[in-house]
């Protein structure tokens, strides 16, 4: 059986590849710097493929709007007003066919580099994906590279009516856009016109979106009549959708390898089960990545939707994060599991992205030491795909304050800037990690041992056992801070133990005989535990591993992987 577990590099070319080390707070272009799809070399490449890293997530390539103006490309200033930060929202899509061009060090020929680098990828033996975002567009979109058949999004509306399937935007008939004055109070001498005012991309009919709304976007129309008892018209195929299509057809044909569809709960399930199934009837290999945040929608977006996979957010990652801080004991992993009823393959795991605060903040953990038994657990616990974005395995913490973003634990999608802790290993584009002292090169090297783990037979396509309902007594197993499992296939069968305690623990695990028969250990034997990292071995016989456990010392935020002997 092929080894196919995929691991998810994300990766925002504009901060990773960025070598100012003095940006100043709302910066420009100029003055603080930006990352370029060359910066990101083979060399580059090469040292993420040591992390086992099968597909890279290249976030923010499509073209977004942006302050700043290329007039030597015929790209216009673009109007601060509905633009969040100077270096603009990945997520405001100013035209589908076109990459920022932001990231090119030759603006004229963005496009081909934006090639180079999809080739550099896959020479590299790894898989690009690109953000999909299908949901909302910029205020100012105009695709200037759309091919000439093609019209653009909005070009045939009929802007007198509020709703029609015609249509690519909802409209407000008779109705100027007005922004708050909290928006406008940053940019007193510049006026935004629209007429008549359009839906705003968070679902906010209204032509006076507040601050906190996704103001710079507007949504688009795949067929529902929000403001009519969300009726639904997909017959005809709203325009909207074919629209889509063509727009996935452009890139897959450019060799991108897959789609993280942004919010993709927000358009409708049977647009994705159309355009899904079209697009892999063309490329059948191509992976559909969703984010999706509300656990009823799971199974009609999988099965229903065909995605390939969904973000598992609201199940392990929050449960994971919780138990980090102290604030949940370690046996609710056992519910996320349980509440996804058989579809825990389908889930991307991850403790970091651009969403999320960085887990050396200290929102999160402050130590990013404390986290390396959740990411092993996130990483191996089933047989979906795992995640890593940049910096995490560098210990960035997202606590500059940039401009647009503040001091929140996030690394900035919205401003000109860097990542410290990163460059500290991309040291001037050598990417050796010299400067990384000696605590990120430990960090760096704990990724690189977890990840290699989801390679193996047992965790990329074995089995899932939990073993902490035999394990409930306390003074022989601190199941608020321990989690035990077992991953098996025919070739081969793993005790995986996490200790997420800053104390180290004396555990007696028991593996019961329902599990020994379901993974095909005879009884009785003698089993031999061979724990990979250590070298310790531990011997014990099947029916003592059962009635009274193995015997195992952990120390403190560490997690040991055995492999089961006989």
């Amino acid at each position: 059986m092929n080894i196919h577990k995929p691991v998810i590099y994300q990766l925002f070319p504009r901060l990773f590849g960025n070598k100012n080390t003095a940006p100043v707070i709302n910066g420009s272009r100029n003055k603080n710097g930006c990352g370029k799809f060359n910066d990101i070399t083979n060399k580059a490449l090469q040292e993420i493929k040591k992390l086992s890293i099968t597909h890279v997530w290249y976030t923010g390539i499509i073209e977004h709007a942006i302050v700043e103006a290329y007039p030597e490309a015929g790209i216009p200033h673009g109007n601060p007003l509905v633009i969040k930060g100077k270096a603009g929202s990945p997520y405001a899509i100013k035209d589908y066919y076109d990459v920022n061009p932001d990231l090119a060090e030759n603006v004229n020929h963005r496009m081909q580099e934006f090639q180079d680098l999809i080739d550099r990828t896959h020479q590299n033996t790894m898989k690009v994906i690109i953000d999909f975002v299908p949901n909302h567009l910029a205020r100012e979109y105009h695709s200037d590279a759309k091919p000439k058949d093609i019209s653009d999004f909005g070009e045939e509306d009929d802007s007198s009516v509020g709703f029609s399937t015609r249509n690519n935007f909802y409209y407000l008939p008779h109705e100027h856009l007005h922004l708050s004055d909290e928006i406008r109070s940053h940019f007193s001498q510049i006026v935004y016109y629209e007429y008549p005012a359009k839906a705003t991309g968070n679902d906010q009919f209204t032509s006076s979106p507040q601050i906190n709304d996704w103001y710079e976007t507007v949504k688009l129309n795949y067929g529902i009549d929000y403001q009519n008892n969300h009726s639904l018209h997909f017959d005809p195929i709203p325009n909207t959708w074919i629209k889509m299509k063509d727009i996935l057809i452009y890139w897959a044909e450019k060799g991108v390898d897959g789609f993280r569809c942004d919010m993709a709960e927000m358009v409708p399930v049977e647009f994705w089960h159309w355009v899904i199934g079209e697009i892999k009837l063309v490329f059948p290999d191509i992976l559909f990545i969703a984010e999706v945040y509300n656990p009823y929608l799971y199974e009609a977006y999988i099965k229903t939707g065909k995605f390939d996979y969904l973000y598992d957010k609201v199940g392990l990652y929050d449960t994971l994060k919780g138990v980090i801080k102290g604030q949940k004991s370690a046996r609710e992993i056992t519910q996320c599991w349980q509440s996804l009823n058989g579809l825990d393959e389908y889930m991307l795991r991850f403790l970091e992205n651009h969403d999320e605060q960085r887990i050396a903040s200290p929102f999160f953990a402050v130590n990013p030491v404390k986290a390396l038994p959740a990411m092993l657990l996130s990483a191996c616990l089933h047989r979906g795909p795992a995640m890593l974005y940049s910096g995490q395995e560098m210990g960035e913490s997202g606590m500059e304050e940039s401009g647009y973003s503040g001091s929140d634990g996030r690394s900035t999608i919205f401003d000109y800037w860097n990542l410290p802790e990163h460059q500290k290993w991309m040291n001037n584009g050598k990417f050796d990690g010299e400067l990384l002292s000696d605590e990120q090169k430990h960090l760096q090297n704990s990724y690189r041992n977890i990840l290699k783990y989801t390679q193996m037979p047992a965790i990329a396509y074995g089995e899932f056992y939990d073993l902490m309902w035999q394990n409930t007594d306390f003074k022989l197993f601190n199941s608020d801070k321990v989690y035990a499992f077992l991953r098996h296939c025919k070739e081969q069968k793993l005790l995986i133990v996490c200790n997420f305690d800053s104390n180290p623990q004396d555990l007696h695990v028991k593996i019961p005989k329902h599990a020994l028969e379901l993974i095909e250990i005879p009884r009785p034997i003698e089993l031999i535990f061979d724990e990979i990292d250590t070298k310790q071995t531990l011997k014990v016989s099947s029916e003592g591993v059962a009635d009274h456990g193995i015997s195992i010392h952990i120390n403190a935020y560490q997690y040991l992987v055995f492999e089961i002997n006989y």
